[in-house]
């Protein structure tokens, strides 16, 4: 393939192209993962609750997921480039606004709504602009850092966010972005912007239905802790008897084959689908898209889950909790760089079937470890098994979507697999904070029923007022709370216990979920090719 012209390709400023293009996903990756170590420290500081928190960091995700593939789009109409750096200045924007946050809205509005629609544009665009600045013999080489950048932010994520809270404050980590963000706007000028076949209309309807029916699908999961699954929790919206959540699930449903319906439509009249129907026959490219998915489910779930231990039920400072996850973070990143390097023609399907059997092996081995004497270590074996599971499969991924389908196809191929990428990260935190919540309010009010030392006046205010859902509180929260109530020291010592053995059972139920999630994914591995592109 002969170099388009105005292409940075055989110039000096490849690298700095390259280096721009890795900073930006380095940026979406570290979102996802700096603050999961602060999240106590953040809810504090706008005064709201670590359910507040998980709403914003799953808000966040879940606006990406609904305006990525649209986002793709808007790049093909003004440009990859265009869309490229328009996106890094509203992410700019928002990273700014919640920096400053004062309360919960307000860091909604920057973290959540602005970093999400900076995102959908930013992702889809990166995956043009490779393709639009490197030969095809090049391009491998070139996904593979950019890749490598999100495993490297995934990697540092947690220590950043730590150090941060730490020794300064959280709100500088948003502040760093802003100043990443600059650089990427003034190196980004030397890019060649994706050259493009036509200016395709930007398909309305699909846009609508599209973002609409992934909205209220995973709104109706974020609220299922709230609400409950099926039977409504007291006080809760419901319909027919059943819990508002199951409806707004179907709901979200019916929307999404709508919108498949309205594009094979607009196929049919020739017009410019948001996306072609016929990709999703693609066998190779739906089981990549499947395998992403659980992958960023189990993933985000694991960095909900495990932060909440270190540092509500353990103690253990923001720093200390970012440097007790490192081990799954080193992990992720070896294997996503060394297996294509040492093992570039090893079976695709092989490695995601040994990466998902990792992920099941680490939180298996951590669901079995947690107990109400063990400490910090016990995270350490578990989390190198779930990074290598992690890595492994990051190092396939990329690779069997891009190359299932024709290179023209590769943005809007880019643009679903970040959708599904962040659908699957939205869903994740959010059941696993859920099976944890549901979890520990049964927990915690089945040992508060049964315990001989606390009053029957107690047990009876308890099983009304916590019905709805028990927070996640550590033992000097809830001793606080105690004491302002005016409990007495043997009620205080029990209520405690129960709620020490109740955090622990959360813990271990969410951490199932998470394995079972690992073992469904199995059944669809299948899909997943047996050589390397380049080896057939």
């Amino acid at each position: 393939m002969a170099s388009r012209e105005g292409s940075p390709e055989n110039s000096a400023g490849a690298r700095i192209v390259l280096l721009t293009l890795a900073s930006g996903q380095f940026l979406m990756a570290l979102d996802s993962s700096v603050m999961n170590v602060s999240i106590a420290t953040v809810a504090d500081d706008v005064n709201t609750t670590v359910t507040g928190v998980q709403g914003a960091i799953t808000a966040y995700t879940l606006v990406m997921a609904m305006f990525m593939i649209p986002g793709g789009k808007v790049g093909a109409l003004i440009g990859r480039k265009t869309a490229f750096l328009t996106g890094c200045v509203i992410y700019g924007c928002g990273s700014l606004t919640t920096a400053l946050a004062p309360n919960l809205p307000v860091l909604l509005l920057g973290w959540s709504f602005l970093e999400g629609i900076g995102a959908a544009l930013i992702m889809p665009a990166i995956v043009a602009l490779v393709a639009g600045n490197f030969g095809v013999e090049r391009r491998p080489a070139a996904y593979g850092l950019v890749a490598a950048a999100g495993a490297v932010a995934i990697a540092v994520g947690p220590l950043v966010g730590g150090v941060a809270t730490t020794y300064f404050s959280w709100r500088w980590v948003f502040a760093g972005e802003v100043v990443l963000v600059l650089a990427i706007l003034v190196l980004g000028r030397r890019i060649a912007d994706a050259p493009t076949e036509s200016r395709p209309r930007l398909d309305l309807v699909g846009t609508v239905l599209s973002a609409a029916g992934l909205g209220v699908f995973v709104y109706g999961v974020l609220r299922s802790d709230e609400w409950g699954w099926f039977r409504p929790k007291p006080d809760a919206p419901s319909w027919l008897g059943v819990s508002l959540v199951v409806w707004l699930m179907l709901a979200g449903l019916l929307l999404v084959w709508l919108f498949l319906r309205w594009e094979a439509r607009v196929v049919e009249r020739r017009g410019e689908p948001l996306v072609d129907p016929a990709l999703l026959h693609n066998r190779q490219l739906t089981g990549g898209l499947t395998m992403f998915f659980f992958q960023y489910l189990v993933q985000m779930g694991v960095f909900f889950v495990v932060p909440l231990y270190l540092s509500v039920a353990l103690g253990l400072s923001a720093l200390k909790t970012g440097a007790r996850i490192l081990p799954l973070s080193l992990t992720l990143l070896a294997a996503a760089i060394l297996i294509p390097r040492f093992l570039p023609d090893v079976s695709p399907r092989r490695v995601v079937r040994l990466g998902i059997l990792a992920l099941f092996a680490g939180a298996v081995v951590l669901m079995a470890a947690l107990d109400a004497d063990a400490g910090a270590e016990i995270v350490t074996l578990p989390l190198l098994l779930i990074g290598l599971g992690m890595g492994a499969l990051a190092s396939q991924l990329g690779s069997v979507t891009v190359s299932a389908v024709p290179d023209e196809q590769s943005a809007e191929v880019g643009g679903v697999q970040n959708a599904v990428t962040n659908l699957g990260a939205s869903i994740g935190t959010a059941l696993a904070g859920a099976i944890l919540i549901g979890v520990l309010t049964s927990s915690f009010l089945a040992s508060v029923e049964q315990s001989p030392d606390i009053p029957d006046s107690v047990k009876s205010t308890a099983s009304v007022e916590l019905q709805s859902g028990v927070p996640f509180l550590s033992d000097a929260q809830l001793k606080d709370a105690l004491d302002e109530a005016g409990a007495n020291s043997k009620t205080t010592q029990a209520a405690l216990d129960a709620n020490a053995a109740a955090r622990l059972d959360g813990l271990r139920a969410a951490l199932a979920i998470l394995a079972l999630a690992s073992l469904v994914a199995l059944f669809f591995t299948q899909r997943i090719p047996t050589t390397q592109p380049r080896s057939t």
